[in-house]
Order: C-alpha cells, then structure tokens, then sequence
C-alpha cells in the first residue's frame, strides 16, 4: 500500500527478463514475436529502476538475436531504464548477442561467454539415397535455387557462396560487439574467432564486467529494500501440461545439441 501513500517513496523494482533456451526462430525458442510482449511489459509495468535479463542461451539465429537485441535497447534509451544482463551457464554466440543489449554484463565464475562467429552445419546423403536405387529429381529455374541440396553432392561452388554468407554474417556480429563494448575489449587475437572464455576469462577479454549474481548485485546497487517483478515467455498451452507433439521433440533435441557444445 506504500505506493498509495502521498510522498511516500515506493521501494526499487528490478524488472527481471529470463531468456532460458536456444534463439529459434521456430516459435518453440527464443524468438522476437514470443518476447515482444514480454519486453513491453518489462519496461513499461510501472517505472522500473532497471531490467535485469537473466540468460542462459547457447546462441541461435542471428536475426532473431539482433531483433530481440534491438527491441531491448530501444526500449532502454526511450525510457532511459539501465539494463543487466546476468549470465548463468552460458551466453555464448547468439546468447552472447543478447547479453551485449545491457549495458553491463555479470557472469558467474564458471559462466562461458563469447564464441562470436557463425556456423552453418548439415548432412550430405547422397550416397545413401544412391546405395538405395532411390534417384533424386530436382527442377528449377534458376541456377542457384537447389544450391546446398543434401541430397546431392556438394558443390564447391556453392560451398565459396556459403562462406561469403557466413563472413557477412561474421562481420556484423563483430560491429555489433564492438559497437556496445567499446574500449573495454582487450586488444586479444582470439575475440572474434569463435574462442570462449570462462568466468575471469571474460573479463579480461573486456567481453562482461565483472563477477556477480542478480539478486546481490542489484541490492548492492538499489538497496535492500529493492523488489524483483519477473517476466517469462509463456509456453504454449499443450507445453504446459506436458503434451508431446513432433516439433517440440525435435526443437528439443537440436537445443540440447546446441547446449551440448559447451559441455552442458
């Protein structure tokens, strides 16, 4: 009822953001359309004193990072709101990507952050679809709409294509980065090559600020009296009750892989 009372002073609240899962951009990750009205309302539900983003994602899309990653920091400069980011296991790629949205970056010691590069990985089967008589039938218009087909044997030239996509992609990551840390990277030859760093690692890379957990370090900053209002992405209904459906399976598995990277 404090807030009710004339020239009483509300307590601080911290509004806490989880992004807990690999960036898809499948509806069943972390995506730009789930976390809009979560944002929103992060930043809006009354005056907070600062938003927390509490992150445990192994990477995913790069449009979908730099979507949720834009709609944050707007959102921050509008209302002139600070933002943190608190890394547990790891916010690594993508998760990096998001975490770069605060303006500070707190890790645990054994958090792994970085691995700012890019990656496209797949299957080639066509030699298993040979060994079983079975003839692959393709017909387009365009010379390059079946490029990078897994059921036919890799072209290289496909394959030069590829890796012009994946050094554009490199190239805005790293202005990216470099963009929100500024003079705090260190001058180390291993930034940008897709290296992680653990806990003190990556401070002394100037990739986060220092070692601390949500809850001690925003009473540290706001006082003890500050209140934590937390917003999730809500999962859907059938996901809720434990329901299992194809697409959920699979989505579970690639983001278990994508955890699996880091040995987690």
């Amino acid at each position: 009822m404090k807030r009710f009372i004339p020239f009483v002073t509300s307590d601080p609240v911290v509004a806490v953001i989880r992004l807990q899962g690999a960036i898809a951009n499948s509806g069943r990750g972390l995506d730009n359309p789930g976390l809009a009205p979560v944002i929103e309302k992060a930043f809006s539900r009354g005056k907070p004193a600062a938003v927390a983003l509490e992150i445990n994602c192994p990477g995913g899309s790069p449009v979908q990072s730099s979507l949720i990653a834009s709609r944050i920091r707007r959102l921050a400069d509008e209302k002139k709101i600070p933002v943190f980011a608190f890394v547990e296991d790891v916010a690594a790629s993508g998760g990096y990507w998001l975490a770069c949205a605060a303006d500070e970056i707190f890790v645990d010691a054994c958090s792994i952050t970085g691995s700012i590069g890019v990656i496209s990985s797949g299957f080639g089967a066509h030699e298993a679809i040979a060994n079983y008589g079975i003839e692959r039938r393709v017909h387009t218009s365009g010379k390059s709409k079946s490029m990078l087909d897994p059921f036919k044997k890799q072209d290289p030239a496909d394959v030069t294509k590829l890796k012009g996509w994946l050094e554009d992609l490199h190239a805005t990551f790293i202005a990216y980065v470099q963009s929100r840390r500024g003079l705090k990277l260190a001058d180390n030859p291993d930034l940008f090559t897709g290296e992680v760093f653990i806990g003190q690692r990556g401070i002394d890379a100037g990739l986060v600020d220092g070692i601390g957990h949500l809850v001690p370090t925003m009473k540290q900053r706001f006082g003890d009296n500050v209140r934590f209002r937390r917003y999730d992405q809500k999962r859907p209904l059938l996901a809720r009750f434990g329901a299992q459906i194809v697409g959920n399976t699979v989505a579970g598995i690639d983001e278990r892989a994508a955890f699996a990277r880091y040995g987690l």
